[in-house]
């Protein structure tokens, strides 16, 4: 039987302070952890199956929205005011506000091998839709800009970089968003930035190493390459100016923009069944 051992616990934990306190709540120097809501479930999406009465998406509004409640949101408006000051391709893309809210009638002219064509492609026939967040969302500021583009790019960051829609492409692509967020922002707002996509990767491969080995290997080699593409992106993809490129073709977009070693389609496509093995079924039944 294994059992930690007395002088383990000591090693450890010799140096914990303890701390009095008369609240009658668990409270502690962490906003995020003094949450109940927020604490329940990230236990509960860390450890829990994957299951037919729960979809892995389960919850992201309810954590995102949590996370965005705990900001310090006066100081996240001055980072954002001072990284437009510094960073002028920032500023232009604020200033512009172009909504990437594509629909089927503005690509559909677009011919094969563009970005276009791909995007009618996916409109049309994929059943997803890429208006996946801040849905009716009112755009009347940098900020409330930010979030909505950022929600609208994220299928058009799919297509450009390789990176598909499956358990290794999600990774991969938040991967590179992270790598390229702190290459390009301040560490302060490249933080907030990835705050919602550490929160999904951490879950992902705290479950997978719990429950889905066969998945670990593939999620280690998307986040490698991931974190190696979005390195040598010239900004953070959220930030092309998309409307401007729909009859421009992939392979000129990479080129342009420093998205480099791009997977072939299809690559990773079996990781989603690996990520929710069907061997492993709810405890009811």
């Amino acid at each position: 039987m294994v059992e930690v051992s007395k002088a383990d616990y000591e090693y450890f934990n010799g140096a914990v302070r303890r701390y009095e306190t008369q609240s009658s709540v668990l409270v502690s120097s962490s906003p995020y952890l003094n949450h109940p809501t927020l604490r329940s479930l990230m236990a509960q999406e860390m450890l829990r199956r994957n299951g037919p009465d729960m979809p892995n998406t389960a919850f992201i509004p309810e954590v995102a929205q949590i996370l965005h409640d705990l900001e310090d949101m006066p100081a996240i408006m001055r980072l954002f005011e001072e990284e437009k000051q510094r960073l002028p391709e920032f500023r232009n893309w604020l200033d512009r506000k172009l909504l990437s809210d594509f629909k089927a009638e503005d690509v559909a002219h677009c011919k094969p091998g563009t970005l276009g064509h791909m995007i009618h492609d996916f409109i049309a026939n994929s059943g997803y839709n890429m208006d996946v967040f801040f849905q009716g969302m009112k755009v009347d500021s940098d900020y409330t800009y930010y979030l909505k583009e950022r929600a609208l790019t994220h299928d058009l960051e799919h297509m450009v970089t390789g990176f598909g829609p499956n358990n290794g492409g999600e990774l991969a692509l938040i991967a590179a968003n992270i790598r390229a967020a702190y290459k390009y922002f301040r560490p302060e707002l490249a933080a907030y930035i990835n705050r919602v996509s550490n929160y999904l990767k951490a879950k992902s491969l705290m479950k997978s190493n719990l429950y889905y080995p066969q998945a670990v290997p593939i999620q280690i080699e998307a986040e490698e390459r991931g974190y190696a593409q979005g390195r040598n992106w010239k900004f953070p993809l959220m930030m092309l100016p998309w409307r401007e490129l729909v009859d421009v073709s992939v392979e000129e977009i990479r080129e342009e923009y420093g998205i480099t070693d791009a997977p072939p389609p299809g690559y990773w496509g079996d990781s989603t069944p690996y990520s929710e093995d069907p061997r492993f079924p709810l405890a009811a039944e």
